[in-house]
């Protein structure tokens, strides 16, 4: 509510997409796994305390990039990929 009233409608459904979080001494940390949607959280960090502050909570946010680890098959394609270059086709999933 509080970030919708003040035209914030970008980072009200950033922040719609955030699921996993963690509260750890004085901080609100918020994990996630795209690039993009942390220049959108980071920007709005200002926004984010405040509206925190709002509903009474004094967090500070920190934003936490999660490492996408590959599994063993994708890691194998991607090996294949930088060896074969084009000429290496995958077919399936």
């Amino acid at each position: 509510m509080y970030l919708k009233e003040r035209r914030q409608i970008a980072l009200h459904v950033a922040c719609g997409d955030i699921t996993d979080v963690e509260l750890k001494d004085n901080n609100l940390i918020i994990n996630i796994n795209d690039g993009m949607m942390y220049d959108l959280l980071n920007d709005g960090k200002r926004e984010l305390e405040s509206a925190l502050r709002w509903q009474g909570l004094e967090l500070n946010i920190v934003i936490n990039v999660k490492k996408v680890e590959l599994s063993s098959q994708e890691k194998d394609i991607k090996k294949l990929k930088e060896l074969f270059g084009d000429y290496l086709i995958v077919k399936g999933g």
